[in-house]
């Protein structure tokens, strides 16, 4: 699996696995280290999930006109857009390499 593309990614999470799976490449790898990455995939969902209830709150509170400043709500806006954008790519990736692994003969 190609993972050069993640090296374009901001977040310090991917970045990491991304290393850490070059660095191992053609190594075995051990179902720790494979839990640990699964626990960061979990923790960056949960990251995603914060930036989507900030840009709602920041929407809510815009309509009510409790704010005016719609730097604050493009801002929050963008952040989850962005996190969203890099989820979907993120479990693009892990949906093909399962696909490539469930084809592999044994």
């Amino acid at each position: 699996m190609d993972v050069s593309s993640l090296y374009n990614i901001s977040s310090d999470i991917i970045k990491k696995a991304a290393e850490d799976y070059s660095l191992k490449e053609g190594k075995n790898v051990s179902s720790g280290e494979f839990g640990s990455l699964f626990e960061k995939a979990v923790q960056s969902l949960n990251n995603t999930n914060a930036y989507l209830s900030d840009a709602e709150n920041e929407k809510i509170r815009w309509a009510l006109g409790e704010t005016e400043n719609t730097h604050e709500l493009t801002n929050a806006l963008q952040k989850a857009s962005t996190a969203l954008q890099y989820t979907v790519t993120i479990r693009d990736k892990f949906l093909e390499a399962y696909k490539e692994i469930m084809q592999m003969q044994i």
